[in-house]
């Protein structure tokens, strides 16, 4: 068997209840919901019996997803699975951070919190949104885009699949325009328009927030969304600008199967990511770690 390598999901894919289960049943998952509820009081509450709508406020976001996230790849590690890499999309990064040994589990909560915080208040700022492009080559979107004052490519999937981040006023244009050229739209479960320049003065904040944190060097090779490759030494500068900047994740992908990667494990609720992964590239394995289910088919699959 070649190498394994954890994805931690990103936002959009959460859900009322999500992680429950797992804290429920593994030890190892509950004692990191414990140690951050104990930072952020009502957590548990949050991840589990919140609205839908609470849910998707960035704020609310990041730190429930990123509790899940953590958790789960606790309970793998408490089993013997471990990452030879890893990546995450988005807020995902953060997870797979504290995964590598970047930075403690408590204080990456609380860089993931402040970046939800820091976001939220830009997205305030910006009506914006996202909406997924499918059945188009990359470079049409781009060119579509291009069109219109603000609207940006923000996140390359896959093959026919581009998000892209946009007004609330210009997307509708958009998108009729995606729909004449042969192309779908569809709106993404995300409250602004992330990784655009929408959210240029969260990144350069959310840099000055990075500034008080020491980092460790990763334990395993940790690939950047705003990179598309390896983290280098500046992983600071390279995870500030990730806000505002393009996620690359076929090409993180693409990279990960070049290096030896055969089998991935998407860490966090839905499955998302192994979807796209799929996409991609075919030959590779995919397991999903949402649920007890899908912990025990890893188990018995790696």
């Amino acid at each position: 068997m070649g190498k394994v390598a954890f994805v931690f999901s990103g936002q959009g894919a959460q859900y009322p209840g999500m992680g429950r289960e797992i804290m429920e049943s593994y030890k190892a998952a509950a004692d990191v919901f414990n140690r951050l509820e104990s930072k952020m009081p009502g957590l548990k509450r949050l991840c589990f019996e919140s609205t839908k709508e609470e849910l998707m406020e960035t704020r609310n976001t990041q730190p429930a997803m990123f509790a899940v996230e953590t958790a789960t790849a606790a309970v793998l590690s408490d089993m013997g699975i471990k990452a030879d890499a890893a990546a995450g999309f988005s807020l995902g990064e953060m997870a797979a951070l504290v995964y590598s040994g970047v930075v403690s589990l408590e204080e990456g909560f609380e860089l993931v919190s402040k970046r939800g915080e820091l976001m939220q208040r830009e997205a305030e700022k910006h009506k914006a949104a996202m909406s997924a492009v499918l059945k188009l080559p990359a470079e049409k979107v781009e060119e579509i885009a291009s069109g219109f004052a603000d609207v940006y490519p923000v996140n390359y999937n896959s093959p026919g699949q581009v998000v892209v981040s946009g007004t609330v006023e210009a997307l509708p244009a958009f998108e009729a325009k995606v729909k004449e050229e042969g192309g779908r739209a569809m709106r993404l479960s995300v409250g602004g328009g992330f990784h655009s320049p929408f959210m240029k003065n969260a990144a350069l904040l959310f840099a000055e927030e990075l500034d008080k944190y020491s980092f460790s060097a990763p334990s395993l090779p940790i690939y950047s969304n705003a990179l598309g490759d390896v983290y280098g030494d500046d992983i600071k500068g390279t995870l500030s600008k990730q806000i505002d900047s393009p996620v690359r994740w076929e090409m993180i992908v693409r990279r990960m199967i070049e290096s030896g990667v055969d089998t991935f494990i998407e860490i966090g609720p839905g499955s998302t990511l192994t979807g796209l992964i799929r996409k991609i590239d075919g030959s590779v394995r995919t397991f999903n770690a949402s649920d007890n289910s899908g912990i025990e088919s890893i188990k018995e699959g790696i």
